[in-house]
């Protein structure tokens, strides 16, 4: 054999017993936790149906995760199940907002395979605290052991219990007056993913009715935004596509969209407008 035919067996030789074996993986982490730690945006579908064919459809589209929504929504426990099972073989993380911050209403969520839960009415540092125990299993948290079914959804070859608290996020939601009053309290919670400014129920909170372009609404929000930055949490709310921007510009990271609604009444409006029946257009009717 030549000099040049040795060599190149040597190499061959070197790639076969220092390249990963077949099927080796690197230690899985949840995609919204790396885009939210490297300064990225995430985007996710509001889902208020109770419907696999929506989860499906806004995972094919390819948003971040899915807002699952359980406090302004008639989704069940039954029905939560089978859409995260529909997540499946798709980028998209299935993220629950429950209707109350307590402990079991955390863990329900979970082990239905939910992989981060957002949590209401976040006012204080002790709500903050609670929220993050939900959400992890002892020592570092209170949540229940019984990963049965979370297990069917995130099979962690180094078992659920490492897998999950490592990867299942804790987002707050910041929505009242006494809230933005404890928020460096709230911010400095350890183990809280996002803190989530929640704007109509904020301005409601502080006597504003809703409007959205008070002046106190957006010291509030600016307190809430400088909290963050300076506890290195990141930021979310709601936004429309012109907004988000410079919302990003501000800090912000973790943006909901519309719900499946919202969305179709968004994409019909065109249709109907141009054989003039914009049916879409609020109209008087009677309440009952």
């Amino acid at each position: 054999m030549s000099s040049k035919g040795s060599c190149a067996a040597v190499a061959l030789m070197m790639l076969l017993f220092t390249a990963p074996r077949l099927g080796a993986q690197t230690e899985w982490e949840n995609p919204l936790k790396i885009e939210l730690r490297e300064g990225r945006p995430v985007l996710g579908m509001t889902v208020t149906v109770p419907s696999t064919d929506v989860v499906v459809q806004g995972c094919s589209l390819g948003f971040d995760f899915l807002w699952i929504e359980m406090e302004h929504s008639p989704i069940t426990l039954e029905t939560l199940r089978d859409m995260i099972l529909a997540t499946r073989g798709f980028s998209t993380m299935p993220i629950v907002r429950v209707p109350v911050n307590e402990l079991w209403t955390a863990k329900r969520a979970l082990d239905a395979g939910a992989l981060g839960v957002i949590f209401p009415f976040v006012s204080t540092a002790e709500l903050a605290r609670q929220a993050v125990a939900a959400c992890k299993y002892p020592p570092h948290g209170l949540r229940g052991s019984g990963p049965g079914l979370a297990m069917l959804r995130w099979p962690a070859p180094g078992g659920y219990m490492d897998f999950a608290d490592k990867n299942v996020m804790v987002i707050c939601i910041i929505e009242q007056a006494k809230a933005v009053e404890n928020i460096e309290e709230i911010a400095a919670v350890p183990g809280i993913d996002v803190l989530f400014i929640g704007p109509s129920d904020l301005s409601f909170s502080l006597g504003l009715r809703g409007r959205q372009d008070e002046p106190k609404l957006q010291e509030a929000i600016a307190k809430v935004i400088e909290a963050a930055k300076r506890h290195k949490v990141a930021l979310g709310r709601t936004a429309s596509p012109s907004q988000i921007p410079e919302f990003v510009k501000q800090g912000y990271q973790f943006f909901q969209a519309p719900s499946e609604l919202g969305m179709m009444v968004t994409g019909a409006r065109p249709y109907l407008q141009a054989v003039g029946k914009d049916t879409a257009a609020p109209r008087p009717r009677p309440m009952y």
